[in-house]
């Protein structure tokens, strides 16, 4: 303990000035020039801080390495079966070239972007194309996938009811030998909200200019281009749906239309025993079934 006081004392003595540093000193207050103070040896003195403050300091400051986080990630960890789902499929090459298209991967997610299926599959045929720079599927992928009937199976249990949501669905449902109702198919590469100039767009651009995301850099993602075209439906649905009801609706009622023309031709037939190349017949067989309606009105007078 002795010691350490001792120490303590010898530490708190100021050393004494070197001669030069003095001279300095005198010199400098002659000229009116600035006085340099000693540096403190006390470790204690807090050091003055700079202007701009540290880095960490200034949590309102955006960096480039900060990371970024994706529109296309789930808001939430419900994995349940929704009314819509989203899929997307990667290929492998098949056959003696390999330009035949064989399922390597199948991925369903739900109306969050969660997933609720993803499996890669062991084609029916030896694979001779892994096309891993587009697919992003290895060889040792496939060396435990199921095999493609009993995934097949699984998306066909788990689309039955639902709207299938989707890119270019009819390539993904050939791959799978499976075909969905029309009627419940929304396919972002036909919505005409989409469409330019009458033409189809990739997903890839779809996303950029409607999402403001990044996708298919590199190896494709099934995952992230099934929530992309989840989220365009999701964001479009109010319209898309609308328009699919007029639609139905429109064919609705020509299918009646058509139904009521055939009625009232084969009443004209039989009741007025009307031969085929009568004049009233040629005359009202390919107007609608109003004209047909006043025509049969106007032949009963």
């Amino acid at each position: 303990m002795a010691l350490a006081s001792e120490a303590t004392k010898a530490s708190s003595k100021k050393l004494p000035i070197n001669p030069n540093w003095a001279q300095l000193q005198q010199k400098l207050k002659r000229q009116g020039g600035p006085v340099f103070k000693r540096p403190s040896t006390n470790s204690e003195e807090e050091t003055p801080k700079s202007l701009l403050g540290k880095r960490k300091e200034r949590p309102n400051e955006s960096t480039d390495d900060s990371p970024q986080v994706s529109v296309l990630n789930p808001i939430n960890n419900d994995c349940s079966l929704t009314d819509a789902l989203a899929m997307d499929c990667e290929m492998v090459g098949v056959s003696s070239e390999g330009n035949k298209s064989a399922l390597g991967r199948v991925t369903l997610v739900n109306a969050w972007g969660n997933i609720v299926y993803d499996e890669f599959v062991r084609p029916m045929e030896r694979v001779v194309d892994f096309r891993t720079a587009i697919s992003g599927i290895r060889p040792r992928d496939l060396k435990k996938s199921k095999d493609f009937h009993t995934v097949q199976m699984k998306v066909a249990e788990l689309l039955k009811g639902r709207k299938l949501v989707g890119h270019a669905l009819h390539n993904d449902l050939k791959a799978l030998l499976l075909s969905h109702p029309r009627n419940d198919i929304r396919d972002t590469s036909e919505y005409r909200l989409f469409l330019k100039e009458g033409r189809k767009r990739a997903l890839k651009s779809l996303a950029a200019e409607f999402l403001g995301a990044k996708i298919q850099h590199g190896e494709h993602c099934p995952v992230e281009d099934a929530r992309a075209a989840m989220l365009l439906y999701q964001k479009n649905k109010r319209q898309w749906e609308g328009s699919i009801k007029e639609q139905n609706r429109f064919w609705n009622d020509v299918g009646t239309a058509k139904e009521e023309k055939k009625m009232i031709i084969k009443f004209l037939q039989n009741f007025y025993s009307l031969d085929i190349d009568s004049q009233l017949f040629r005359a009202t067989h390919n107007c609608g079934s109003n004209d047909l309606k006043e025509a049969f009105r106007n032949y009963e007078r």
